[in-house]
């Protein structure tokens, strides 16, 4: 009987609205909630709800919920869901962390971080401090120059890390970021690592740099332009990545795995007509995703290009296939 109980409360609630979800995190405040926002036509979803629901019976103080992408967008939008699977944290009804694709055993990692923290003691092996200073050398070595900040570079969640990404932007400076918000052990163990107690910080070849007031005075003595490394013209960028096959198509996710209905729509218009392609995930690279929306002057993905020359997205993809004009085109002949 009791087995039969544990079975019944492992299975994850499924949410269908934005008061149903609103609700949810008010009467799940005191526990951890899990949500994974997912869509039936990916088969890497059906996959990770399989996890998450073994995952349920093994943490049954753990939350499980399953929120449908696409059928609850004003959800989505909110928390700045773009590609499927995602999973959110939440304790306290606030949002501590989250996992963007299909990778069980992260998903394992930070369900078993986050339904421990607060219940019990710290453990007194050195093990986990000299993984956490391995993966802090290899963060800050992430990219020849990373920013840690609070939010992202569209979105900063301090006035602080807003003023630095203005000024490495207007410099034209190449940076990847790192939200803070998103992990709180990396939050905490870079100040120790860093020995710099506030955010955001920049880093330029794996070396601290410092925090906005260095980078103003860096700014201030010309130095900066010497130090961190230069973006190339994203224009010259665009131009080269949308000749970089013959077909060449824009969308998110990949060949493999595509991350919104309409890019697996166009790909297998496209796979149907034997046609070699390559594709550019747009998820991987924002400053490629809003910058061909410009380049284009077409604001929505997929996009897809022949020769460097834009053809359209899945609605004209459709068109061109019902008229028998898609195959001609993507050959180069029309």
């Amino acid at each position: 009987m009791a087995a039969g109980a544990a079975e019944t409360a492992a299975v994850a609630v499924e949410v269908g609205s934005a008061q149903q979800f609103e609700e949810l995190l008010r009467l799940k405040a005191r526990s951890l909630l899990v949500v994974h926002f997912w869509a039936p036509w990916a088969p890497q979803c059906v996959q990770m709800n399989g996890v998450m629901a073994e995952l349920a019976k093994e943490h049954p103080q753990v939350s499980f919920v399953k929120l449908e992408a696409e059928a609850v967008p004003e959800v989505s939008e909110k928390y700045e869901i773009s590609s499927v699977p995602t999973f959110l944290f939440f304790k306290n009804s606030q949002r501590i962390d989250r996992l963007d694709g299909a990778h069980a055993p992260e998903l394992t990692k930070k369900v078993q971080r986050h339904a421990s923290v607060g219940s019990f003691p710290p453990s007194g092996s050195e093990h986990p401090k000299e993984d956490l200073s391995v993966r802090l050398k290899k963060l800050t070595h992430a990219a020849p120059c990373m920013l840690f900040m609070k939010g992202t570079p569209q979105e900063p969640r301090c006035g602080f890390s807003k003023q630095m990404v203005e000024i490495l932007n207007k410099h034209n400076i190449q940076f990847s970021s790192f939200d803070i918000f998103s992990d709180e052990e990396v939050r905490q163990g870079l100040k120790t690592y860093s020995n710099w107690p506030t955010y955001p910080q920049l880093y330029v070849s794996g070396e601290l740099i410092g925090g906005l007031d260095i980078i103003k005075e860096l700014e201030a003595s010309k130095e900066l332009d010497t130090i961190c490394p230069k973006a190339p013209k994203l224009e010259e960028r665009l131009k080269v990545l949308t000749n970089k096959a013959s077909v060449m198509l824009f969308m998110k996710g990949n060949k493999q795995e595509a991350k919104c209905g309409f890019s697996k729509q166009i790909l297998e218009i496209l796979n149907s007509t034997g046609v070699e392609y390559e594709t550019f995930d747009i998820l991987e690279d924002e400053e490629v995703r809003q910058g061909l929306k410009t380049f284009s002057n077409w604001p929505t993905y997929p996009q897809l290009y022949v020769k460097g020359e834009l053809v359209g997205g899945l609605d004209i993809v459709k068109e061109l296939k019902e008229n028998g004009e898609l195959l001609p085109i993507l050959k180069g002949e029309n």
